[in-house]
This record gives structure tokens, sequence and C-alpha cells, in this order.
């Protein structure tokens, strides 16, 4: 479970231009706004996550009108993405070290949002254990990771905003799965749809091996269809080989895509050297779709160019120690209410 809420330290205190009684704190990788006075540098103090849902509690009352999601703000023309509590919210008697998860003991759930009516599917198992789920981890908490893999040569993708769709085929079965579950073909479901209207299922036949692809479900009925395209469609992102274990590296994916007539996500760059500076990273991920050039993107995923498993960091919310990791463009949260 991503850790919504945790300790952590105080590492910045700036002021705001033309703000009295706020400052901005940079905690991990983030920015947001405090009141001034409240924490001093270094302090530690329980830091709470964009799309975390509070509970319905005394001390998250003035959460109400937000619905009790913590969201990215702008005030006074700097972004906040988070909210900082101090110690005293926790239980007397919970332990106080930097980075504990507080997730639970706060009772902080997850924001999800509603499923749409062509999204719904049966169920006909959980998402298959022999494939990696498709969540990347936000860059504001890898700061160890980028100075170990600094120089890096990676490549860039924009992350398209849709739901995420696996197709697979494994011992001559064809799958469908969403982001958590594996689907009954249903003639009104849009995954089973755009993999028939794609022939999905005999391409992945054609390889003679046991494959899964993975991509983003967009257009019409999908997440308000934010990039207004018409119809429906897949961009893919990711094709794992299920024997091997392994995703394929940027150049064996590019083939294989090419080879089965399928579309990827946008190709920003192929060149770039992994920054160690989340701000420059957060920075070029404030761009304009290249889906649709009239719209925010959603932000971009970074990847190196030959494949990385870093298993130090598979127990830090990093999905299956795989060096991979978004960086959200905070104009598109402000606009759509992440």
């Amino acid at each position: 479970m991503r850790k919504l809420a945790s300790i952590q330290r105080i590492r910045a205190l700036e002021p705001i231009e033309n703000a009295d009684a706020i400052e901005k704190a940079t905690v991990l990788g983030w920015q947001l706004i405090v009141k001034k006075g409240e924490f001093q540098l270094g302090d530690l103090a329980v830091y709470c996550e964009i799309d975390s849902l509070m509970p319905d509690k005394p001390e998250f009352e003035f959460l109400k009108p937000r619905g009790m999601r913590i969201r990215t703000i702008r005030l006074r023309g700097q972004i906040s993405q988070g909210i900082c509590f101090p110690l005293s919210i926790l239980p007397a008697d919970f332990p106080v070290e930097e980075d504990a998860d507080c997730t639970e003991i706060l009772g902080i759930s997850l924001y999800e949002p509603p499923m749409p009516a062509c999204l719904a599917g049966i169920a006909k198992g959980k998402f298959p254990s022999f494939i990696p789920k498709t969540d990347e981890t936000r860059v504001q908490v890898l700061q160890k990771l980028l100075d170990k893999y600094k120089g890096e040569k990676c490549y860039v993708t924009e992350k398209v905003d849709g739901s995420s769709t696996t197709y697979f085929i494994y011992k001559g079965e064809f799958g469908v799965c969403s982001r958590n579950l594996e689907l009954m073909e249903s003639e009104e479901n849009s995954y089973w749809q755009v993999a028939r209207q794609m022939d999905i299922e005999n391409k992945l036949r054609s390889l003679n091996g046991n494959f899964a692809i993975q991509g983003e479900l967009i257009g019409e009925g999908i997440q308000d269809n934010r990039l207004k395209i018409r119809g429906q469609t897949i961009r893919f992102f990711n094709a794992f080989d299920i024997d091997g274990f392994e995703y394929l590296p940027y150049q064996r994916f590019v083939d294989l895509m090419n080879q089965l007539d399928l579309p990827t996500v946008p190709i920003i760059s192929t060149d770039y050297e992994l920054s160690n500076d989340i701000e420059a990273i957060i920075s070029m991920a404030t761009i304009k779709s290249r889906v649709t050039p009239a719209v925010w993107a959603e932000g971009i995923v970074i990847r190196p160019l030959q494949e990385k498993i870093e298993l130090l960091l598979s127990n830090e919310n990093f999905n299956n120690g795989r060096v991979s990791f978004k960086a959200i463009n905070p104009e598109f949260l402000l606009k759509y209410g992440g």
C-alpha cells in the first residue's frame, strides 16, 4: 500500500511573497504551504500526500469542504502539494521515527475516482501474479534513487491520462485486465471492446511466447476524456516477457510495438541524462500533451534505456524494484483537482 502519511523532516522553510501568515516548506521532494511559525527547520512532522482521504474526525473537520481529500492547491502563487500536522496528532504511544508509516494508525485511505460504467466488468480473478502491476512511484519520494542514478541515460514518455490496461497471452490463454483485476469478456466492457478492435489477441499469439503488454485506455467515457479524442483506443508503454519475468528495454519495446502495429505513448526524449533535482524534473513535466496539444499533459514517466532493478528500493513504495517513476504535472492537478 502507498505510504500516504508518514513522519518526515522539514527540510526547508522559505518566505512567500506578499504572505505574512504562511510560508513554503519542503518535505521529501514535495513543496507545501504551512502556517508561519508552526514548524521550525529540521522539525519532524506528519506529512500526508495528495490523494489522501482523511477520516471524518474532529481534527480533520476543516477538510470537509474539500470532501476530506488532500489536493494540489495554489495559494499566493505558490503550489502546495500535501499537508503537515504536528506529531501531537499521533497516538501517545506511537514510536516517533523518521519515515515511519502513519497511514493506518490515522485511518487514512487512498482516494479512488469512481469507475465509469464502460469499465466495470465481471471479475475473472485477481490481477495475475505472473505480471507486475503498472503503478509508478512519484518522483518526490525518490531522492535517494535520483542521487544514485544521476547521469543515467533514460527515455522520457508522456504519462497519458486514462485507465491502466494489461493484455497477456500465457500458456495459450488470452487475458484482459484492469489495474487490479482480470476481467471476463463482455461486449459492454471497453477493455475488451478495444482489444477486439485492435486485434490484440491475434497479435500477441503471433509472438509464440508468453507476453504481456500494458498501456493506457483513453477516449470517450474514460477519465472525462480530458484528451478530447473520439472513440476509444490504447497507447502502450510496457512490454513484459512473462517467462523471463522481465520488462523489455526501450529499443526492444519500440521494435515490438512496430512489429505488432500498436501505438505507444508519446516519446518525449530518448537521450535524457537523469537529474537528481526534483524541482527540475517537475518543471520538465509541466507540459502540454502531445496527444492533444491544447490540453495539459498529466505528466511524464522516466526510465533507463537499459532496464534497472534496484532491490533495495522494492520496500520503499517502489514497484518490484524497477527503476521507473512518474512526475505529475502540477498544472494538470490544479485543473482537474488532483
